[in-house]
C-alpha cells in the first residue's frame, strides 16, 4: 500500500520544459484519481479500511512515515506468520514421528499376525468345520424340538392324563386330552411321508393313551354323577365339559347319562315321597298328605311337585349337556328324563286311584280329571313325549277319572230311570230333575272354568269313535234296540198316567205327537251315527235293522 502510495504522489516538471496540458503526468494522475470510484473497488476499500486502524493523525509527519510504518507493519505480519507456522511445523513433524511409530508397530503386528495365520491355518479350518456342524447339529436339534412339541406331550400331561383315581379332574386334563386328539390326527402326515414308522408308534402310543384317558374320565365323571342325589343339584363346568369329551366314546356316554338318570331317579323318588310325608324344611310347605281330605288340592300338589321336579331336571340334564353338539342330544334328554320320572309314577298312581275309586262325586270326579289332563298337557310341552311312563300314568288316570264320572253320571240316570218321580202337584221340575240340573250346571261350570288349553276341552267332545264309548258298543245298542222294539210293538204302554187327568184332549194330543216327534228324531240321530263309517260299527245293519221312516210309520 505504501508503495501506491508513492506512485501516486505527483511528479516535478524538469525545468525549461514547457508542460502540455495532455501529456503531464501529475495532470494524468490527477484525472485517473478523480476518475476513480472507491466504491467499486473493493481492494481499495480494504487497504483503506486496514490503513484506517493504525493510521489515526493525519499529519505531514504521518504522511512521511506511512511506508515505513506499512512496512514495520507487514514485517510484523510476516514474523508472526513464521512463528506460528514454526509451532505448526512442530507439531507436523511430532505427528510424523507417531505416524511412523504407528507404521512400524502396524508392520511388525501384520508380521506376527501373518505368522499366526500361517501357524493357526490348520484350526482355523478345523473351527470353520466344527461351525458348519454345529449350525447342522443346531438345526437338526430344532427340528426334534419341533417335531416332539407337535408329536409328543410333555410330562406334565402325560401325569394330568395317568393321574391317579383319587385325583380330581380339572380343566387341564381337557387341554391335554384335547392335546392327544389333535396329536392323533396330526399323525396321519406323517403316513403319507417316508416316516411311516413313526407316524405309526405315535399314533398307537396317542390311541393307548386316549383309552386310559377316557377310562379315567368315565370313572371321575361315574363317581361325580353318584353324587348328585341331593334335591337341588348343582352341574359344574368340569362335569360339563366331561360330557362333551364323551362324545367322542358314544358307550361310556350312554353309561354316563344312565348313571345321571339313576342318581337322579332316586332322588326324585326320595323328595317326592318326602313332599307327601314330611313336607319341606322347617314344615313349610306343609306334608301333601295333609291335604288327602281335598282330592282336588291332594291331587293337584302331587301334579305340581311333579310338574316342577320335571322341569328342574331336563334343565339339569340340559345344563350338563349343553357343550355336547352330536344329533341326538334332545332324544337323550328326553330319555333321561323319562327315566328319572319312572320311579314317581307308582306311588302317584296308587294314591291317585285311591281318590277316584273311592268316588268322591260326579263334579269332583270331573274337575279330577279336567286337572289330570291339564298337567298331562303342561308336562308334555315341557319335556315332549319323552317322560313316556310319567305321561302315561297321568293319561290312565285320566281315562280312569272320566270312566268313573261317566260310570256315575250313568248310575245317576239309571236311578231316574228306574224309578221316575211324579212331578208336583203344579206340573213342575221334580227334585230329582232339579238335582240332576243342578249336577250337570256345575259339571258345565267346571268345564268352562278348567285350565286346559280350549283345544284340548274341545277335545272332551270328540271321543273317537262312537263304538268305543261305554254303553254305545254293538252289544249294549242291541240290547237296547230290542227295548225300543218293544216300546214300538205298544207305544202306549208307556204313556204317563198323569194323562189320564188331562181334560183337554186336544192337549192331550199335541203332548203325545210332540213326544213322538222327540223319539223319531233321536232315533234319527242315532241312525246316522251308527251308519256313518268312521264310528266304526261292524254290519250296523244288524244293529238297527228299522230305518227312520220304519220308526215313524209305526209310531204315527
Amino acid at each position: 500500500m505504501a508503495d501506491t502510495a508513492a506512485s501516486q504522489l505527483p511528479a516535478v516538471p524538469s525545468p525549461g520544459l514547457p508542460a502540455a496540458p495532455g501529456s503531464n503526468p501529475l495532470s494524468r494522475k490527477l484525472n485517473k484519481i478523480l476518475e476513480t470510484r472507491l466504491d467499486n473497488d473493493k481492494e481499495m476499500l480494504e487497504a483503506l479500511k486496514a490503513l484506517s486502524t493504525f493510521f489515526v493523525e493525519n499529519s505531514l509527519r504521518t504522511r512521511r512515515n506511512l511506508r515505513g510504518d506499512i512496512e514495520r507493519r507487514s514485517l510484523a505480519i510476516n514474523e508472526e506468520f513464521v512463528h506460528i507456522f514454526k509451532q505448526v511445523k512442530e507439531e507436523l513433524e511430532s505427528i510424523n514421528e507417531d505416524v511412523q511409530a504407528m507404521s512400524s508397530c502396524c508392520e511388525d503386528m501384520s508380521s506376527r499376525l501373518k505368522a499366526a495365520k500361517e501357524q493357526t491355518q490348520d484350526l482355523i479350518v478345523k473351527t470353520t468345520k466344527l461351525q458348519a456342524e454345529n449350525q447342522r447339529l443346531e438345526m437338526k436339534a430344532q427340528v426334534a424340538d419341533a417335531f416332539i412339541a407337535k408329536f409328543q406331550l410333555t410330562p406334565d400331561e402325560m401325569n394330568l392324563l395317568r393321574g391317579t383315581k383319587d385325583e380330581p379332574i380339572t380343566e387341564d386334563f381337557f387341554k391335554a386330552l384335547g392335546r392327544v386328539k389333535q396329536i392323533h390326527d396330526d399323525v396321519k402326515i406323517l403316513l403319507r411321508t417316508n416316516q411311516q414308522r413313526a407316524g405309526l408308534e405315535i399314533m398307537e402310543q396317542m390311541a393307548l393313551l386316549q383309552e386310559t384317558s377316557y377310562e379315567r374320565l368315565y370313572r371321575w365323571t361315574q363317581n361325580e354323577c353318584r353324587t348328585l342325589t341331593q334335591e337341588s343339584c348343582d352341574i359344574s363346568p368340569v362335569l360339563t365339559q366331561a360330557m362333551e369329551a364323551l362324545k367322542d366314546r358314544p358307550v361310556l356316554y350312554k353309561y354316563t347319562l344312565d348313571e345321571f338318570g339313576t342318581a337322579r331317579r332316586s332322588a326324585v323318588v326320595r323328595g317326592f315321597i318326602d313332599a307327601l310325608t314330611r313336607g319341606g324344611l322347617g314344615g313349610t310347605p306343609r306334608p301333601i298328605e295333609m291335604h288327602s281330605h281335598d282330592p282336588l288340592r291332594y291331587i293337584g300338589d302331587m301334579l305340581a311337585w311333579l310338574h316342577q321336579a320335571t322341569a328342574s331336571e331336563k334343565e339339569h340334564l340340559e345344563a350338563m349337556l349343553k357343550l355336547v353338539t352330536i344329533e341326538g342330544v334332545e332324544e337323550n334328554i328326553q330319555e333321561v328324563v323319562g327315566h328319572i320320572t319312572e320311579g314317581v309314577c307308582r306311588p302317584l298312581k296308587v294314591r291317585i286311584e285311591q281318590v277316584i275309586v273311592a268316588e268322591p262325586g260326579a263334579v269332583l270326579l270331573y274337575k279330577i280329571s279336567n286337572l289330570l289332563k291339564f298337567y298331562h298337557h303342561t308336562i308334555s310341552g315341557i319335556v315332549g313325549n319323552s317322560a313316556a311312563t310319567l305321561l302315561t300314568t297321568v293319561e290312565e288316570m285320566h281315562l280312569l277319572s272320566k270312566k268313573i264320572f261317566f260310570n256315575s253320571l250313568s248310575l245317576h240316570a239309571s236311578k231316574l230311570m228306574d224309578k221316575v218321580e211324579l212331578p208336583p202337584p203344579d206340573l213342575g221340575p221334580s227334585s230329582a230333575l232339579n238335582q240332576t240340573l243342578n249336577l250337570l250346571r256345575e259339571v258345565l261350570a267346571s268345564h268352562d272354568s278348567s285350565v286346559v288349553p280350549l283345544d284340548a276341552r274341545q277335545a272332551d267332545f270328540v271321543q273317537g269313535p262312537l263304538s268305543s264309548l261305554p254303553n254305545m258298543d254293538s252289544v249294549s245298542l242291541k240290547v237296547a234296540m230290542a227295548q225300543f222294539d218293544r216300546y214300538l210293538s205298544a207305544p202306549d204302554s208307556l204313556l204317563m198316567a198323569q194323562l189320564n187327568f188331562l181334560l183337554s184332549a186336544t192337549v192331550k194330543e199335541q203332548i203325545i205327537k210332540q213326544s213322538t216327534e222327540l223319539v223319531c228324531r233321536a232315533y234319527s240321530e242315532l241312525y246316522a251315527a251308527v251308519m256313518d263309517p268312521s264310528n266304526e260299527y261292524k254290519d250296523p245293519e244288524t244293529i238297527l235293522h228299522r230305518s227312520p221312516h220304519q220308526v215313524q210309520a209305526l209310531l204315527s
